[in-house]
C-alpha cells in the first residue's frame, strides 16, 4: 500500500510539472508573406497577466523575408511581470482612479476592473489587484485574430471592446483594428500608447538602429541619455554607441509634432541587416515618448480615447514591413 502511495504521489508531481511548463495558450496566422505567433489572453494559463498592457494582441514573433521584428527582449519573466509583455504592446490609462475610494474599483481597457489601494496616484508600473477580468472571446481565422472584451461595472463604466490583428492579403502589412463602444453610463475619457517593443533581427541597440519621422524632431525636456548615447539629427534618432546594461535613452516628449495625423508616421530600421518596419495610424498623436534600453529601442506614440454613452470609436494602426539596401557609410 505504501508502495502504491508512493508510485501514485510520483504520478502526480509529474502530472504537476507537465502543467507549469504547459504552453500558455498561442495562436499563429499568415498571409504567405507575414507569419506572426500571439499569446491569448487567459486569466490562468496566460502569458501575460499583468495590469500595465491590453492582454490582446501580444506578438512574440513576426516574421517576413527572412527577417524577425518582435521578440523576447527583457529577462524579467513570469505572468505577473509587465516587462513579459512582447510586439505592438498598447495601454490604456486608467478611468475613474481619482473618483474611486481605496478599496474601490477602477477601470483599464483590455485588462478589466482594479482594486484600488491606498495610494493617491495611480502608478503606471504598479501590480493592482483585478477584480473583474470581463468577458474575453477570442476568434482566430488564418490570416488574423479577433478579441472581444465585454465588460460592465458598478461604477457605471461598461463597454465592449475589439482587437483585430489582420494580415493584409497580398502585402507585407499588418493592421491593428480597434472599436470601443460605451455600453455604460459614464463617458469614457482616457488616453492609449504603444509601446511597439521592436527587437528587428536581434539587433543589439546602437549605431544599427534608427529611427525616422515626418517632422524635425526634437528631444524635449526631462530626458537622460541624450547626447551620451542618443542624439536627434533632422528626422532622425541616431544611437552614438552600442548601450550598456542598464543604459537608457529617454524623452517624455519629443517635439516636432504639428498636430495631426500625418505625425503619426514612424520607420523603425536596422541598418545592419537591411529590415525596417514603418508604422502610421488614422489618429492624431497626443504625445510621442521615447524610451530605449540595450535590447529594444520604442518610440511610444499616445491617442487620445474619448466615447460618450452609447457611441463607439474605431481607430486603425497599421504596420509595413519591409527590407532595404543597408548604408554601408
Amino acid at each position: 500500500m505504501k508502495k502504491k502511495i508512493i508510485i501514485t504521489c510520483l504520478l502526480f508531481g509529474l502530472y504537476a510539472g507537465a502543467v507549469e511548463l504547459a504552453d500558455p495558450p498561442q495562436a499563429t496566422i499568415t498571409n504567405g508573406q507575414v507569419t506572426a505567433t500571439l499569446y491569448l489572453p487567459d486569466a490562468e494559463k496566460g502569458h501575460y497577466q499583468a495590469t500595465r498592457f491590453d492582454w490582446a494582441g501580444i506578438i512574440s514573433s513576426l516574421e517576413y523575408n527572412g527577417h524577425s521584428f518582435y521578440g523576447k527582449w527583457s529577462d524579467n519573466e513570469g505572468p505577473k511581470v509587465h516587462d513579459a509583455v512582447m510586439g505592438p504592446a498598447e495601454s490604456y490609462g486608467p478611468i475613474g482612479y481619482s473618483d474611486a475610494t481605496a478599496g474601490g474599483t477602477f477601470i483599464k481597457i483590455g485588462v478589466g476592473v482594479l482594486r484600488k489601494p491606498k495610494e493617491r496616484a495611480y502608478a503606471e508600473f504598479k501590480l493592482y489587484d483585478i477584480v473583474d477580468g470581463g468577458k474575453w472571446s477570442v476568434s482566430p481565422k488564418k490570416d488574423r485574430i479577433e478579441f472581444t472584451q465585454e465588460l460592465h461595472d458598478s461604477t457605471g463604466y461598461a463597454f465592449i471592446y475589439k482587437k483585430t490583428v489582420r494580415l493584409v492579403k497580398g502585402k507585407p502589412q499588418m493592421v491593428l483594428e480597434h472599436s470601443l463602444k460605451n455600453t455604460g453610463t459614464k463617458a469614457i475619457e482616457t488616453d492609449m500608447f504603444n509601446h511597439n517593443f521592436p527587437v528587428i533581427d536581434k539587433e543589439p541597440t546602437g549605431p544599427n538602429i534608427k529611427f525616422i519621422f515626418p517632422f524635425d524632431v526634437n528631444e524635449g525636456t526631462g530626458g537622460r541619455g541624450w547626447g551620451t548615447v542618443g542624439k536627434t539629427n533632422g528626422k532622425e534618432i541616431n544611437f552614438l554607441r552600442t548601450l550598456n546594461k542598464n543604459e537608457q535613452l529617454y524623452s517624455a516628449g519629443l517635439q516636432g509634432l504639428g498636430g495631426t495625423y500625418k505625425d503619426y508616421d514612424i520607420k523603425m530600421q536596422n541598418q545592419k541587416s537591411g529590415a525596417g518596419i514603418h508604422v502610421t495610424s488614422d489618429q492624431a498623436l497626443e504625445k510621442l515618448v521615447y524610451w530605449a534600453c540595450p535590447t529594444t529601442a520604442c518610440p511610444e506614440p499616445y491617442i487620445k480615447i474619448s466615447v460618450a454613452p452609447g457611441k463607439e470609436m474605431k481607430w486603425n494602426t497599421n504596420y509595413e514591413y519591409y527590407t532595404f539596401t543597408p548604408d554601408t557609410k
